[in-house]
């Protein structure tokens, strides 16, 4: 697939002025940043369609989305969902929602109209995303709750309520360490070209010398390649610091810290996902390819920890789902819905590989969704 060179040029032009300014040589995380979120030409700051339904049949090319996530799958996910934000509200007694990263809009329509039909008040519900693309398209689909949602680009001082985040950790841009030959790395990008002023940019990968390292002592001596993520614990320090009184929902991918720096994980986890098809090359297409990396949820734990949350609860999406009753939900919906449903909560789709973490200010609670299954023990 070639990208149009009416964005592709740009983006490249743009990450070979970024590179040049840096004498030559960024991190991954720079580039990770870049090439998701540069004003206008980064994959969520472009006008291209991101999220959607999956296509239906082989070689369907009416589909122009790149992936699909919970929401647009079924409005189950929300409607179980609603439950725990439900129980949150009332326990924390605040009456506000924030969501991260909102995409279609598609949660924040669907967990309105859950938490309404469950007789729950929410006084105001505040989008936090930024990209103005997908704002307009959140606002269409909202057009129905313009009185309790609002939009900001940016964190108060203080903020009260529950906070949710679904699939939002893995697009923070993240820092790549290679072990080669013994020896630590960081993993960043250069140019093959020696001109930022050429027209067709290619990029390349180069390792430097690093003290930085994994969390954990990566056994064995074989090459290895990995990921850091202190964008996504500072963005948890950040919401601790901000928070007074609520709870945090974070669902994502990912693994604990055990699992993460297994050795047999040599390769990495950093994929990118268009046209509903997966490749592990950042490097190219860039801008018009999303660019995620797995969670490391033990570390996500452990920053908020430091940061003075509670960790109320770790599982799995399955777990979570169906402790938030889900499996009834289902009982009652329609074939088609109870299919898609089903591959929220299956071990070999999105049951097992998807983890939900709780975090609390204040006293420790058990949330509804942690109340069996609860894998705390595994960070």
């Amino acid at each position: 697939m070639t990208a149009p060179s009416s964005l592709t040029t740009p983006m490249t032009m743009h990450l070979a002025k970024v590179i040049a300014q840096a004498q030559g040589w960024i991190g991954f995380d720079v580039f990770m940043a870049e090439a998701l979120y540069a004003p206008g030409l980064g994959y969520y700051a472009n006008d291209l369609p991101k999220f959607g339904a999956m296509p239906t049949r082989p070689g369907d090319t009416a589909v122009t989305s790149d992936f699909v996530t919970a929401p647009e799958m079924t409005p189950l996910f929300a409607t179980a969902f609603a439950r725990q934000i439900a129980q949150a509200l009332a326990h924390t007694q605040t009456d506000e929602l924030w969501e991260f990263g909102a995409g279609t809009g598609a949660l924040a329509q669907q967990l309105l109209n859950a938490l309404a039909a469950l007789g729950v008040k929410v006084r105001r519900y505040t989008i936090v995303d930024i990209s103005s693309t997908l704002k307009e398209r959140q606002r269409a689909r909202l057009i129905d709750h313009v009185d309790v949602v609002q939009w900001v680009s940016a964190l108060p001082a203080a903020m009260n309520g529950v906070v949710i985040g679904n699939e939002v950790l893995d697009a923070m841009p993240v820092q790549m360490l290679s072990r080669v030959g013994g020896v630590w790395h960081e993993r960043g990008v250069a140019l093959i070209s020696a001109s930022p002023q050429a027209e067709n940019q290619a990029f390349m990968w180069q390792d430097r010398p690093s003290s930085l390292r994994p969390p954990m002592e990566v056994a064995d001596a074989h090459d290895y390649l990995t990921e850091i993520h202190a964008q996504a614990q500072g963005f948890v320090q950040t919401l601790a610091d901000r928070l007074q009184t609520g709870a945090v929902f974070l669902l994502d991918y990912g693994f604990p810290e055990s699992e993460y720096y297994h050795p047999q994980r040599h390769m990495g986890t950093v994929m990118c996902h268009q046209a509903h098809q997966s490749d592990s090359d950042p490097l190219r297409h860039v801008g018009h390819k999303d660019i995620t990396a797995h969670v490391n949820f033990t570390g996500i734990a452990l920053a908020a920890q430091d940061a003075g949350l509670e960790v109320l609860g770790y599982t799995n999406q399955a777990h979570f789902l169906m402790n938030c009753g889900i499996v009834s939900l289902m009982q009652a919906a329609s074939l088609p819905e109870r299919v898609a449903a089903q591959k929220l909560i299956m071990e070999h789709e999105m049951g097992e590989l998807f983890k939900v973490i709780a975090l609390g200010k204040g006293a420790p609670w058990t949330p509804l969704g942690f109340a069996h299954g609860d894998k705390m023990h595994c960070l």
